[in-house]
């Protein structure tokens, strides 16, 4: 048994040489980079980018035929349909994106922030949604340490800052895409992210 754990030790040192005599090769300025920080803006964009990566699969993994699914089993009166809560995680993608950018939405939100009435079909509202995700990304990455808590003006009446619309965000995605988790399993759709 002494032998073993010794020998354990033995292959554990000597596979850990390699590795510390890379770093130590390492020049100063690529091991100072290594250890820089990540900026504010690229975080939340990166956060963005991967709520995109869940969401885009989720939208087309529903039949266009579904599209205009709501639950019917338990107390579901004046829900979205799965169309309806797809456009309006898009409209308000825009919406906190112009928020923080301090602009005008540049897409139509719709009414009550459900997006353009006129958006139908399945192409369509995809379409739709991966644009509003671009311009959250956009947005997210203009986020910096400089601005991050300067008050703005909250849309929803005092100040808010950057950083909390950008958690709003976050938040109102998750929101719907469990919703829209529930939509598929009651269609008997496996979602994407449990496809493993």
């Amino acid at each position: 048994m002494k032998k073993t754990g010794l020998l354990l030790v033995l292959f554990l040192v000597l596979g850990l040489i390699p590795c510390a005599t890379a770093q130590a090769a390492k020049p100063d300025k690529e091991r100072e980079k290594e250890r820089e920080e990540i900026e504010v803006g690229e975080v939340l964009s990166r956060t963005m980018v991967h709520i995109q990566r869940m969401f885009l699969p989720v939208a087309d993994a529903m039949p266009e035929d579904k599209y205009t699914f709501v639950p019917t089993n338990g107390e579901f009166k004046g829900v979205r349909n799965f169309g309806e809560q797809l456009k309006h995680v898009a409209a308000m993608n825009y919406f906190y994106g112009s928020v923080i950018l301090g602009e005008k939405p540049p897409q139509d939100p719709g009414e009550n922030h459900n997006g353009p009435a006129s958006l139908k079909n399945k192409g369509e509202i995809i379409k739709y949604l991966g644009e509003s995700f671009l311009y959250l990304i956009k947005a997210a990455g203009s986020v910096n340490e400089k601005n991050m808590l300067v008050p703005i003006k909250s849309p929803f009446g005092g100040n808010a800052t950057r950083l909390g619309m950008s958690n709003l965000i976050i938040e109102h995605c998750f929101d719907h895409y469990g919703q829209m988790i529930e939509y598929l399993r009651m269609n008997g759709i496996v979602p994407p992210a449990s496809q493993h």
